[in-house]
Parts: structure tokens; C-alpha cells; sequence
């Protein structure tokens, strides 16, 4: 019987543990230098130079800068489910889970304030892969309302019938709408971004209450109407 060959990436290495702590190892370096020199200012090439790796191998693993900020995108989103557990387990009042997981979006963020403001022109280009609402970024955009919708699931919230499959997304355009905020937010700590976060939830909270009010119907169809023409 003969030996089977070991698995090798394209850039010759074993398809092992080894691999995937070369790809860890590029993608720490990565994070690291874009929040040291900038995104626009750090190459791939500078990137494989500072992880000690052959440029091709930065390659094989992360096809492009991009690449690196979608697997940030997604650690991101882990990050936030982790953190956002405890409030998600204990609270069951959606104004009490809604803060948790927006707070604790922040937490998760923090450490990349300098860095997401270097970037954000970039995003926010309308054609960019990096946008949120690109298709590039589904993955971690479907994790994301994934967090919103099981805000709502685990609440006591009643809730309009027509609002409440739609709402995780609604809540989480709320949420990018904190980002951009936070993105821009020189207070000490990001401080105004919190008392956002602390002013804005109460209004959401009352405003899902209202939305089983007979009056306000027409509305909720509005907004579910428009949601639907904007995913097409």
C-alpha cells in the first residue's frame, strides 16, 4: 500500500494546522497594520514582508486587500454574538436585549476606531466590495440581522405581524447608522455614541408597540412594502 501525498496549499505548504496558522498569522498582520499605517497605505506585499510569508502565500490565503476586510467583517460578527450572549441570555425585555447587543457591538468595535475611520471612504463607495450592502458583504450582513432577529425572537415584544419578519433587518440599518456615528465620534471612549445608543433604543422600543396600533397599519405596510422593492 502506498503512501497517500499530504495536501498542499497552491503556494506549497501543507493544507494543515501549519496553514491555517500561516492564514491566522497574515490576517493578524494585516489587522495590525491597517490600524498602524492605514488601509490605502498597506500593501499585500508589505503585509507578507511583516508576517515573514512569500507574497504568493498571502495570495493563496487572501486574494486581495478586500479579502482581508470582508474575514474582518466576519470575525467582527463572531466577536459581537459572543459578546452579545450574556444580555441575550438573561434579558427577555426587547429594549433590555436591543442596548445589550448594540453596547456590546461597541465593545467589539473599539479597538478599530482609528482604523475603520481610515477605511470608511473606501466602504462607502457605492461599487466597493467592502461596502456592507454589497454582495460580497451578504455573509456577514446575514450574521449580522441574524443577531437582530434573535434580539426579537427572545423578547416579550408583541409585535405588528406584517412589521416582524422584516424587523431584524429594519434594526439592523439602525445599526449601521450607529456605526457611521461611532465611525465619526471623537469623543473621549466614543462616549456620544453610547448616549446615542442609550436615547435611540426607548424610541425604537415604543415605536415596535405602536406598530400593532390599528391607526398605524397603513404604515407598518409602508415600510414592510418598501423593504421588499429595495431587496430586488
Amino acid at each position: 500500500m502506498t503512501d497517500q501525498p499530504v495536501p498542499t496549499t497552491a503556494a506549497g505548504e501543507p493544507a494543515t494546522a501549519r496553514g491555517e496558522q500561516t492564514r491566522l498569522l497574515i490576517l493578524e498582520t494585516a489587522m495590525r497594520m491597517f490600524r498602524e499605517r492605514g488601509y490605502a497605505r498597506t500593501t499585500m506585499r508589505a503585509i507578507a514582508q511583516e508576517a515573514g510569508v512569500a507574497v504568493g502565500n498571502a495570495y493563496y490565503y487572501f486574494g486581495s486587500k478586500e479579502r482581508l476586510i470582508q474575514e474582518f467583517y466576519t470575525r467582527t460578527q463572531e466577536e459581537h454574538r459572543v459578546a452579545a450572549r450574556p444580555v441575550l441570555d438573561r434579558e427577555t425585555e426587547f429594549a433590555a436585549r436591543l442596548s445589550g447587543v448594540l453596547h456590546a457591538a461597541i465593545d467589539v468595535l473599539g479597538p478599530s476606531h482609528e482604523f475603520a475611520g481610515s477605511f470608511f471612504k473606501v466602504a462607502a463607495e457605492p461599487s466597493s466590495p467592502l461596502s456592507p450592502f454589497s454582495p460580497e458583504s451578504a455573509g456577514p450582513r446575514q450574521a449580522a440581522i441574524d443577531i437582530f432577529a434573535e434580539v426579537l425572537a427572545g423578547s416579550t415584544a408583541k409585535v405588528d405581524a406584517e412589521l416582524r419578519p422584516q424587523l431584524p433587518e429594519l434594526l439592523w440599518l439602525a445599526y449601521m447608522g450607529t456605526v457611521l456615528y461611532w465611525v465619526y465620534d471623537r469623543s473621549p471612549g466614543q462616549a456620544r455614541t453610547r448616549m446615542l445608543i442609550d436615547g435611540a433604543v426607548p424610541l425604537i422600543d415604543r415605536l415596535v408597540t405602536l406598530s400593532r396600533l390599528r391607526v398605524l397599519r397603513p404604515v407598518t405596510r409602508q415600510i414592510t412594502d418598501l423593504i421588499r422593492t429595495l431587496r430586488h
